[in-house]
């Protein structure tokens, strides 16, 4: 999908608008433009991946994601054919999970050494899923913790609070 006629589309308005504040309006919008290019993709691009997650989430266990080929995004449609079972993924994250991995919201970088075996696992079942690795371990992570906090708590068999300490005493 080239996005230019939508860049340029929107430098016209923006000429256009300026039109009305005179020449010096004029002048600052056409300065102002060429370096707005890129940051208009990205917006652009921002809306286009929520688009896919929403429609991703309706077409379960399909899924669309938005790829970048050069400067152009080219979308991919995977659908489980009917009758078939989908490969196991992690459950689906909570929206507010999804939503901040395209919403730009702030996220943190961590490194993750996994053994070679379950690296290939984890890359398998996200191929398997039409999602990255970063989105499928998110999803696992989220689903892995809310399954944590759904889980009744244990009580101790002596009626305590369910404490246990380990360690070791001199």
């Amino acid at each position: 999908m080239d996005l230019t006629p939508y860049v340029d589309k929107l430098r016209e308005e923006l000429a256009v608008a300026a039109e009305a504040g005179g020449e010096e309006a004029r002048a600052l919008a056409e300065r102002l433009t060429a370096p707005l290019d890129s940051a208009v993709r990205l917006a652009f691009l921002e809306a286009l991946s929520a688009a896919a997650d929403e429609i991703t989430r309706e077409l379960a266990p399909g899924s669309v994601d938005v790829r970048l080929r050069g400067r152009d995004p080219q979308f991919v449609v995977a659908v489980v054919p009917s009758g078939t079972t989908a490969t196991p993924t992690p459950a689906p994250a909570e929206p507010a999970v999804d939503e901040a991995l395209t919403a730009g919201a702030a996220s943190a970088r961590i490194n993750l050494r996994l053994p070679d075996e379950l690296k290939s696992r984890v890359e398998a079942a996200a191929a398997s899923g039409h999602v990255s690795v970063n989105t499928w371990l998110v999803r696992a992570a989220a689903a892995a913790l809310d399954a944590d906090r759904h889980r009744p708590a244990t009580s101790a068999p002596d009626g305590g609070a369910g404490q246990r300490f380990t360690g070791w005493v001199r």
